[in-house]
C-alpha cells in the first residue's frame, strides 16, 4: 500500500527527468502538497531536481494522453478504480502499460468495465517503495504475456526485483506472509507470552542447511506451531491492549526523523553502487 506522498515517490525511481512526468490527483491544493513534501524525500544525488518540471493535470484525459505509462496510486476502492479504469482506456494510447499499484484489489475485478482486459496489470510496490527492490506483478486471467513482459522487462533494467505472481490470490504474496506472521505475533502478545518491544528482539533463521535443514531438524515442531497457530480475528478483544503495548514501546513515529534516515539509506546505496561500478 502507498502513502499519500510515497505513492508520488515511486515514479521518480524510474523516471530519467521530471518533464517525463504527469500527475492527477484530486487532491484540491496538489502541486503545493507535491512541492512541499516531495523533496523531503531527496538525496544529495536527487537534490538537483526540480519540481517545476512535474506537469500537473486538471482532468485525467489530459493525464493520459500520449503517455506511455500509467500508474494509478487511488484508494482502496473497488468502484473508484473501475470507473478510473474505463476512462482511462477511452483516452490513453493503445499500447501504453496500464499499472494499478493497490494492495489487495485483483486486476480482474477492476478490469470489469474494460472493453480490453488484456492490459491491465497489478504492480505492488512496498514502502518505502523508492528503496525497497520487491514489486508484485499480479496479472488476471485476461493479462496478456505482453504486457507482463514488457513490465518485467522494464523494472529488472532499472535495478528491481519485479515478481510475476502467477494467479490472483487475496493479498498477493509478500502480504499473505506478513499478515500471516503479524497475526501469530498479536496472538502471543494477547496470551502473555511475549510484549511487543520484545518481539522486534527475536529472530530466527535456517541456518547453513537452509530451508531443507530447518525442516529435516525441526519439522515435527513447524507442524506442532501450525496446528497451534493463534486464530485471533480484527476487532476481537486483543486490540485495546496491543495497541497500547505498541504505543508504550514505540510512542509517535517521527516523520521528519524517518525522512532523513530514508534519504541518508539511499545515499549510501548510490555510493556503494558508484563503487562497484567504478
Amino acid at each position: 500500500m502507498t502513502t499519500p506522498t510515497y505513492k508520488y515517490m515511486h515514479p521518480l525511481s524510474h523516471l530519467p527527468h521530471l518533464s517525463h512526468l504527469t500527475i492527477f490527483d484530486t487532491r484540491p491544493n496538489l502541486s503545493q502538497y507535491v512541492q512541499e513534501n516531495l523533496p523531503k524525500f531527496f538525496t544529495h544525488q536527487t537534490s538537483s531536481i526540480s519540481i517545476a518540471d512535474i506537469r500537473f493535470a486538471a482532468t485525467i484525459e489530459n493525464a493520459v494522453e500520449g503517455v506511455h505509462i500509467i500508474q494509478e496510486s487511488g484508494p482502496e476502492n473497488l468502484s473508484f478504480k473501475q470507473t478510473l479504469w474505463t476512462k482511462v482506456e477511452q483516452h490513453a494510447p493503445v499500447d501504453a502499460l496500464l499499472w494499478s499499484s493497490t494492495s489487495g484489489i485483483p486486476a480482474s475485478q477492476q478490469a470489469a468495465g474494460m472493453q480490453d482486459k488484456t492490459r491491465l496489470l497489478v504492480v505492488h510496490p512496498y514502502n518505502p517503495p523508492h528503496i525497497m527492490p520487491l514489486l508484485e506483478l499480479v496479472p488476471s486471467r485476461d493479462t496478456s504475456d505482453e504486457v507482463i513482459k514488457r513490465t518485467q522487462a522494464f523494472w529488472t533494467a532499472r535495478g528491481r526485483v519485479p515478481i510475476h505472481i502467477k494467479q490472483e490470490t487475496t493479498g498477493f504474496v509478500a502480504n499473505r506472509l506478513a499478515f500471516a506472521l503479524l497475526r501469530e505475533a498479536i496472538h502471543l502478545v494477547k496470551e502473555g507470552v511475549v510484549s511487543v518491544s520484545e518481539l522486534d528482539e527475536i529472530h530466527a533463521g535456517g541456518g547453513p542447511a537452509g530451508l531443507e535443514g530447518f525442516f529435516k531438524n525441526i519439522g515435527g515442531t513447524v507442524q506442532d506451531c501450525w496446528n497451534d497457530a493463534g486464530r485471533v480475528n480484527v476487532g476481537d478483544e486483543w486490540e485495546e491492549g496491543v495497541f497500547q503495548q505498541a504505543k508504550q514501546a514505540y510512542g509517535v513515529v517521527d516523520i521528519e526523523e524517518r525522512d532523513r534516515i530514508t534519504r541518508r539509506l539511499l545515499e549510501v546505496l548510490a555510493e556503494e553502487k558508484s563503487k562497484t561500478s567504478s
